[in-house]
Formats: C-alpha cells, sequence, structure tokens
C-alpha cells in the first residue's frame, strides 16, 4: 500500500502556509469534506489530528424545552405582567445549566515518533488540491487529506522516522474525575464529564486501532484506522462514524484500503478541480486575497450537497476536553444564514443545496414547533436548534424568533434566483417561503390605524434577553423580514402564475409599517427606539443588506449612509468579527469601496487567528473591540468571502453592475465565473482603473441587463456559450 504520488512535493500553488506546528486545536490545519473533518497540530510536542463528524450529536432533550407546558401566549402573559423571570427560568437558563442537546467532539488521533517539533522546517495546506504537508529537517514528511467524498482521511508518512511512527486513539474523557474546565478563552461550555458516558474503550490489533464510544439512549460512535508501513513510508487510513449517520468507521476504512490510496486521491482530486474551477477573483490586495481564497477553501471543507448544514463550528468542534462554544449548534439568528452567503456570488449553488436539502426535509419538525409554541399552522423554524431541527431555547426573542423562519426562507430564494430553476422554485423555494408567509400572516395583530404588526417584537441581540429586548412596535429586523417575505412571495407566486395568491400576498405587505428611522435619518431599532450603543448584530439594517429592501439605485443613499455612519459613530467596541464582515458587505452595497475594504482587512487582520480561522474577539488587543475572546465560530469567515463578491459584482436590483465598490486605489481587478441572479456567469477585469474587458455566459441562454459606462444595456445571452460584452 505505497502512495509513490505523495512522495514528490507538488509545483507551488495557492498555499495556506504554517510557519510553526500550531501549539492549540483552533490554529490547526483544517481539513474536511462537509461531514468529517480533521484539525492537525502539535499537542505536548506531539503531531496531532483531531477528528470530527457533523451528525456527532448527544439529542438527549431538555426537559423544560421538551415538555410543552409553555406557548408564546403564555410568554406575552408574562411580557405585559412585567414578571418575566419565569419566561428566563424555563426558556433561557437550561441553555447553559445542562449539557444537552450538544454537538459533541470525536477524539485525536497522534503519531508518536515523529521529529520533535523543532525540527520542523514547512507546513502548509495546498488548497488547490485540499492537501496538508509537513515537512521535517531530516527528510520526514507527512502529506494527508479528508477525501472529497468519502468520510475517511488518508496520512502518508515517508522519509527516515517512518518507520518508528506509532499511531494511537486519544479519546476525549467522559471520565467523571475530569471535573477540569479549559482556560483557552475559547468560551467553551461544560466538561465532557458532564454528559455521564462510561469512557469508550480501544482495541488494537497489527496494523488496525478500533475505538468506540457509547453515549447515552442508544446513540454510539466509532472512530477506526488502519495503517501499514512498508520501508521508509507509512500509509494511514481513518474514519469516524455515529448510529446517527449510520455509518460504521471500521467499515469505511475496510473499503478504503480496498480502493488504496493512489485510486482515492485520483477521485479527491477530481472534485477539488471541479471546486476551484468554479470561479476565481484577483485583488491588488494580497490580505484580502489570501483571506478570500481561504474562505472559499474553507467552503468547499464544510458543505457538500448531501451533508448536514454548516454549524457553528462544521467540522472542526473543539478539541479542549470540554463542549464547545454554544454547544456547537445551529444558530439561526445569522450564523448559518451568513455561513452560505457566498454559495449564490461565488457559483457553488451544489454546496450550498445541503443547507436547503436539510431546511426541507425538516419540515414536518418545524411545524410541530410551529404548532406547540405558536399556536398557529404554517411554518417557522427555531433561531436555536438541534441537528434534527428541534428547539435547544437559549435567549428566546432569538432562539425562538418569530421571523427565523423568514430569513431561513430568503435562501431559497436565493437559489431561485441564481440557478434560474423554475422546477426548484415550484417544488420548494415557493412552498417553502409560503409557508413562512402563512404563520407570519397568523402572527400579525391589526392596530388601531389598521396597520398590521406584531404584538411584541424584538432584534437580535438587542438588550439581550431581558424584558426590555422585547418591544411593543415591530422592530425593523421583523419588519424588514416580512416585508421581504411578503414581496418575494408575490414575486415567485407571479411567476408560477399563480395571481391570486399573490395578490394575497402583496395585500398583506401593503398593510404592513413603514421601517423606522430616528432623529438622524438612521434606521432604528424600532419606532421610537434609535440604536443607542455599540451592538454586533446589525440587526435593524437588514433592509439594507442581505434583504435589498433600500438601494442606492432605488434612492435610498440617505437612509442608508446615515445608518452606516450612526454605526461608525458608536463605535465598534462591541463588535465582533462577524459584525466587521457584515459591515464591510453594507459598505459595499452603499458603493464605498474604500470603507468596505478597511472593514475587512481589519476582519482579517484582528479577528483571525494564523489558519484564518474567525475567533469573534480582537486578536490584535488594537481597540477594534473591546471583546478579546477567541471562541471560533464559521459565519464570519463565510460573510467575508460574500462581502468580497459584492464589491466586484452585484445584480440583487436586478441590474448587473461590474466593480461597483472598488477602492479608490485598485486599478487592476478581476474576476471570472462569479454568478448573478438570472443564471447567468460574469467574468470582467479592470486595467488601470478602467474596465477592460467581459464576458457572459447562460446555460439556458437569456437577456442579460447590465450597466456598462454608466448607461443599462439589454445584452441577449446564447445558451451555452460565452459572449463577450462591448465595454465601450
Amino acid at each position: 500500500m505505497l502512495a509513490s504520488s505523495y512522495i514528490a512535493a507538488p509545483v507551488e500553488a495557492r498555499n495556506l502556509e504554517f510557519s510553526s506546528p500550531a501549539k492549540t486545536w483552533d490554529e490547526g490545519m483544517p481539513l474536511g469534506n462537509g461531514t468529517v473533518g480533521a484539525l492537525v497540530w502539535s499537542r505536548n510536542d506531539t503531531l496531532r489530528f483531531s477528528l470530527d463528524r457533523t451528525d456527532l450529536w448527544d439529542l438527549r432533550p431538555n426537559d423544560s424545552i421538551a415538555k410543552g407546558d409553555y406557548s408564546f401566549k403564555w410568554v406575552t402573559e408574562h411580557i405585559r405582567s412585567g414578571n418575566y423571570l419565569p419566561v428566563q427560568q424555563k426558556l433561557d437558563y437550561p441553555y447553559d445549566q445542562f449539557p444537552t442537546p450538544t454537538k459533541i467532539p470525536g477524539a485525536a488521533l497522534e503519531l508518536v515518533g515523529l521529529p520533535s517539533p523543532d525540527k520542523y522546517t514547512r507546513g502548509y495546506i495546498d488548497m488547490d488540491q485540499a492537501v496538508a504537508r509537513i515537512m521535517y529537517d531530516d527528510g520526514t514528511e507527512i502529506t494527508s487529506y479528508v477525501h472529497a467524498d468519502f468520510p475517511v482521511g488518508w496520512i502518508c508518512i515517508s522519509g527516515p522516522s517512518a518507520a518508528n511512527v506509532t499511531p494511537r486513539i486519544v479519546t476525549p474523557k467522559y471520565a467523571p474525575q475530569n471535573t477540569a474546565g479549559t482556560d483557552d478563552n475559547s468560551h467553551a461550555g461544560q466538561g465532557l464529564f458532564s454528559l455521564g458516558y462510561p469512557q469508550g474503550n480501544i482495541v488494537s490489533d497489527k496494523g488496525h486501532i478500533n475505538y468506540r464510544q457509547p453515549g447515552q439512549e442508544g446513540f454510539e460512535y466509532d472512530v477506526d484506522v488502519r495503517y501499514n508501513v512498508s520501508g521508509d513510508t507509512m500509509v494511514l487510513v481513518w474514519s469516524i462514524g455515529s448510529t446517527i449517520g449510520g455509518c460504521k468507521a471500521e467499515k469505511a476504512t475496510a473499503e478504503a484500503i480496498k480502493r488504496g490510496i493512489d485510486k482515492d486521491l485520483a477521485s479527491h482530486r477530481t472534485y477539488w478541480d471541479r471546486f476551484n474551477g468554479m470561479s476565481s477573483i484577483s485583488l491588488p490586495d494580497s490580505v484580502l486575497q489570501r483571506q478570500y481564497e481561504s474562505e472559499m477553501y474553507k467552503l468547499g471543507s464544510l458543505a457538500r450537497k448531501d451533508s448536514y448544514p454548516i454549524s457553528l463550528q462544521g467540522v472542526w468542534t473543539a478539541d479542549n476536553g470540554s463542549l464547545p462554544p454554544w454547544k456547537g449548534d445551529y444558530h439561526h439568528d445569522l450564523n448559518t444564514q451568513l455561513s452560505y452567503w457566498p454559495v449564490y456570488a461565488g457559483n457553488h449553488l451544489e454546496e450550498g443545496e445541503g443547507y436547503l436539502n436539510t431546511l426541507w426535509n425538516q419540515r414536518d419538525v418545524y411545524k410541530d414547533y410551529t404548532r406547540r409554541y405558536f399556536g398557529h399552522d404554517g411554518l417557522n423554524v427555531p433561531g436555536v436548534c438541534t441537528l434534527t431541527g428541534e428547539p435547544m431555547g437559549g435567549w428566546i426573542q432569538y432562539s425562538m424568533s418569530q421571523t427565523a423562519g423568514a430569513w431561513l426562507a430568503q435562501h431559497f430564494y436565493l437559489h431561485w434566483l441564481y440557478s434560474a430553476d423554475r422546477k426548484f422554485l415550484k417544488k420548494r423555494a415557493y412552498p417553502f417561503a409560503s409557508d413562512v408567509a402563512k404563520f407570519i400572516e397568523n402572527q400579525l395583530v391589526e392596530r388601531p390605524d389598521g396597520k398590521l404588526s406584531f404584538e411584541f417584537s424584538s432584534s437580535p441581540e438587542y438588550n439581550d434577553n431581558s424584558r426590555e429586548a422585547w418591544f411593543s412596535n415591530m422592530t425593523n429586523y421583523d419588519l424588514a423580514l416580512s416585508r421581504w417575505l411578503f414581496s418575494a412571495c408575490a414575486e415567485m407566486a407571479h411567476d408560477l402564475g399563480k395571481d391570486k395568491e399573490a395578490a394575497h400576498w402583496e395585500s398583506i405587505g401593503e398593510r404592513l409599517p413603514q421601517l423606522a428611522v430616528d432623529d438622524s435619518g438612521s434606521l432604528a431599532i424600532a419606532p421610537g427606539v434609535p440604536i443607542e450603543y455599540s451592538h454586533r448584530h446589525m440587526s435593524h439594517v437588514m433592509s439594507i443588506h442581505p434583504l435589498g429592501l433600500l438601494d442606492p439605485s432605488r434612492g435610498d443613499s440617505d437612509v442608508i449612509n446615515a445608518s452606516l455612519e450612526k454605526l461608525e459613530k458608536l463605535g465598534p467596541d462591541y463588535w465582533v468579527g462577524y459584525s466587521y464582515a457584515w459591515f464591510g458587505a453594507l459598505q459595499a452595497t452603499a458603493l464605498h469601496g474604500d470603507k468596505a475594504r478597511d472593514a475587512l482587512r481589519t476582519f482579517a487582520e484582528c479577528f483571525c487567528l494564523p489558519n484564518t480561522f474567525h475567533v469573534n474577539g480582537d486578536q490584535s488587543r488594537s481597540g477594534k473591540s473591546k471583546f478579546t475572546y477567541r471562541p471560533f465560530t464559521l459565519e464570519g469567515n463565510m460573510a467575508f468571502a460574500e462581502a468580497i463578491q459584492r464589491m466586484l459584482l452585484q445584480s440583487h436590483t436586478g441590474v448587473v453592475r461590474l466593480f461597483p465598490a472598488i477602492p479608490s486605489d485598485w486599478r487592476d481587478v478581476s474576476f471570472d465565473s462569479l454568478r448573478v441572479r438570472g443564471g447567468f456567469l460574469i467574468s470582467a477585469a479592470m486595467s488601470d482603473g478602467r474596465l477592460s474587458s467581459a464576458k457572459a455566459y447562460s446555460k439556458s441562454g437569456g437577456m442579460l441587463k447590465i450597466e456598462i459606462g454608466g448607461k443599462v444595456k439589454d445584452i441577449r445571452v446564447p445558451a451555452g456559450k460565452w459572449i463577450d460584452i462591448p465595454v465601450q
């Protein structure tokens, strides 16, 4: 079982360099395929692969949330009475008090007998091939990858140390005596001992190690390793399985051995060649270029058509002896939504389908939750939920938000617009969105002036989880999502020839109030409630981005500029990394290229670790935020990528605009095969500050509206053929 194709270093490619071995899990080399993943780092001078799988979940319900002796009506009674503590005790506090439900880590694979870290000469991830390489000064080299399609990882060790290496599985410590917490500033949860698992067993044989970890209530997972040494080369394959996923690691590694490392490497490269060929950009800013390429690499490592969606940490759960930050769960108050922003313009619709498929397949769970909690038909989605879609509680203004489903529905709408797939519109986008619209219609109440509104409304995560986080007037967050949803449903219904339904959605939207602005002309939190302090969540300006209800092309520059200036004036004291990424996208929408660039450079330079992971707090401690902790979550990384795309290309108004938000000092910029609404692909270049070329492609053909030289042109694009667009 030799791997001759692994021995030689490749031609220099787009590499993510590691100048020294990472000493913490969150700075490790990330590898993944949307289902399994690994972080490669050095613990106690031993090379360690922290192994993970998306469906490693303890789904035991929290009884306080699972038992149905509460409702939104019960919550509103306590809001009115002013005695909000019972709501917090019932629905907020248990999220932190009880360990389950939660994502859990897998195990670690350590390679004992390698040269010491001081003999390390180079390490990098070849992002073209999704392969990690580590080299030592005695000639020993390690090459590793997680296969793009199969739930396995391969490791090849070549050189003088190969014959001396002993692989070992290091299990998480579930034993009760393991009560020590973590001090790595990662916002970690309770120790793993709190889960009450018996310690799993490791069985070793020649060239084979298997670890089985029983959980509770029938849950179990296993880690399997097979290896062989021949001369100065060791080849190893590992897998991690789960009863939830119906996958046994021992079977996966046995099948991998039959295929062989060379055959697997070829199919792995096929996926990554396709992925990397879908789109590309070229920026004159090396910091932003490097960060963008690493974000798209992470997207390719995190998302698949048949995988679960990207959770807070995806396939890289914390390896520190504790439950992951915020339980590694699914936060739908912004985290999952931002994590899929770059799939559309980035031309990675297939990778986005895992998100949509899961949301679609869990509709019955969501409808049951909607009936039990809100007492209405239709569909809403818990703002914080488990792998299987069940609510987890937490700050319920957001974890059980009235409009979480509307924001998720936008991703169905965007997939339809960017794919131009009318079958998807008919079968999935409109049915999902209209079910959400039915729920929100039922949730609205008529005001004395005849307008429709929520009785109580919130804005993530303004005023945290206090009684004061509920507003008696509809917040701009809830209002913008509702206005967008009814408009989108009307648009989709019209396209399907359902004119009566379209008219109904339009009539509901027309009865909603207008967005609230304060005395400065800036968007407010709610009527009479201006934003008054620095806050991480840009929820009150949802109407600018991602919803696009306000746009400079529609004459909305005054309110947009006032809103962004207000955010700058209040300052970033309590921003986190994703705040800067989102702010960059907002500035790009406002056509402020320099400010977009500055926000995104701050994100990359101050809120990311050397491996480019977004860790929420200001790691530079340069005053970019008063948050200086380091909990790793993924939404900031993905929002950064979308903000870059938005600087280069916009189509949300129905007109394609090339390089709409380019900084004043960028002279030579280009992109290839970015996607716009209508299903078109666009390639374009600027040379010496002027548009020098543009091309368009459409699989099925169509009319493209594009702005060239300040004039909107209609360009007919034939099916299946790239055409040049005149740029003069």
